[in-house]
């Protein structure tokens, strides 16, 4: 059976408020743990006791996930920061740069 390989690359990733995305998806997580909370008897009652447990793990990995996009947002700033600083600096340095008028 041969191996399928793509014929086109890939699109770049959609690039976005992703900070603000996580933090406010991350606080329905805990506003639907803390909304289900007052009726734990019933969730019990009813065997759907999973439901506010999805809810309060949805929120704690939420917080992991606002840590990493976090330092992910601060590395591509930096990166970014560094770039433009050494190409500012690389084409200052060199004589040879710009145009022959």
């Amino acid at each position: 059976m041969a191996k399928w390989t793509p014929t086109h690359e890939a699109p770049e990733p959609l690039e976005g408020p992703v900070v603000a995305t996580i933090t406010g998806l991350t606080a329905v997580w805990f506003v639907l743990f803390l909304v289900q909370l007052p009726f734990y008897g019933w969730f019990d009652d009813h065997g759907h006791l999973w439901w506010l447990w999805t809810c309060l793990a949805g929120g704690g990995l939420g917080f992991i996930g606002i840590w990493y996009v976090r330092g992910r947002d601060a590395a591509l700033k930096r990166a970014a920061a560094a770039a433009e600083a050494g190409t500012g600096a690389r084409a200052a340095s060199d004589p040879g740069s710009g145009s022959t008028a």
